[in-house]
């Protein structure tokens, strides 16, 4: 019962949010899709550095925002990646409530938003030399088959939010079920490059539990800097839940795993 009541809590804090988003992206679509593909455009240079100041926010809610906005190319990849990066999810208030030094909280805070950015604005570069994509709302809406036109926006944005909210509720309570019967802990009790590696893994399960352990066990002592911030540079929270369910090309999912994971290591290992 602890187990589906966490994941249970874990959904409804991800549900205004995503409510918001299919509520905007509705009235995108039918209200004003022009003009506001031509001012994503023109501040599309900005999404990066927005995007990493957006993720450094608690929880991880504008990274199940960003994981919708970029599938209907309202975002960039740039800009979803810097989301993702800087996400926190549960990291903040676990410090917070660990009473970590201030100093400590802004240089985790400062690394996650700088690494976003960069990573950020370097595959916007690298992309628009490559292609050049168009906003296609209509598509997407098609695939999520939410007959816009017959429920209205309201009706048609609560119908995509229960549905991808029942997806998260099913996965995260069997995510929860698997880190129960698992001590992550135990995993992390390696070689100190080694645990890099590991925790950069750990980061990518879609569920608080990963924020938290990697946390906790910093403060402990048991986890060096480096590995933590590995971890948490690859953990974006239920946003890549939010992906996989309503991103049908798995290769792009897949591809973006791997751009977290690069960096994550690589910056762990850096430091």
């Amino acid at each position: 019962m602890e187990l589906i009541l966490d994941a249970i809590i874990d959904t409804l804090k991800i549900m205004p949010f995503l409510f918001v988003t299919y509520l905007v992206i509705e009235w995108i679509e039918h209200k004003a899709s022009d003009k506001i593909a031509i001012g994503i455009q023109k501040s599309a240079k900005f999404g990066p550095l927005l995007g990493s100041a957006a993720g450094l926010l608690p929880q991880c809610g504008f990274s199940s925002i960003a994981s919708t906005l970029y599938v209907t190319r309202v975002l960039t990849l740039g800009t979803l990646v810097s989301i993702y990066l800087a996400t926190s999810d549960e990291m903040l208030p676990i410090m917070i409530s660990n009473s970590a030094p201030f100093d400590l909280i802004l240089k985790v805070l400062g690394i996650k938003f700088v690494v976003g950015m960069v990573v950020g604005y370097i595959i916007d570069f690298v992309s628009r030399k490559t292609k050049k994509e168009e906003m296609h709302i209509d598509a997407f809406c098609e695939e999520e088959d939410c007959n816009c036109d017959e429920d209205g926006i309201l009706v048609s944005a609560l119908k995509h939010t229960l549905k991808i909210s029942f997806y998260i509720l099913i996965v995260t309570y069997l995510l929860n079920v698997v880190i129960a019967s698992v001590h992550l802990e135990q995993l992390l009790v390696v070689s100190p490059t080694l645990t890099v590696f590991i925790s950069a893994i750990i980061g990518l399960i879609p569920n608080c539990a990963a924020s938290i352990v990697l946390t906790e066990l910093y403060l402990e002592g048991v986890l060096s800097f480096g590995a933590m911030m590995a971890g948490l540079l690859t953990n974006a929270g239920v946003g890549l839940l939010v992906l996989f369910r309503i991103n049908k090309n798995m290769k792009e999912n897949m591809k973006i795993i791997a751009i977290l994971l690069f960096v994550g290591i690589v910056v762990g290992l850096l430091i």
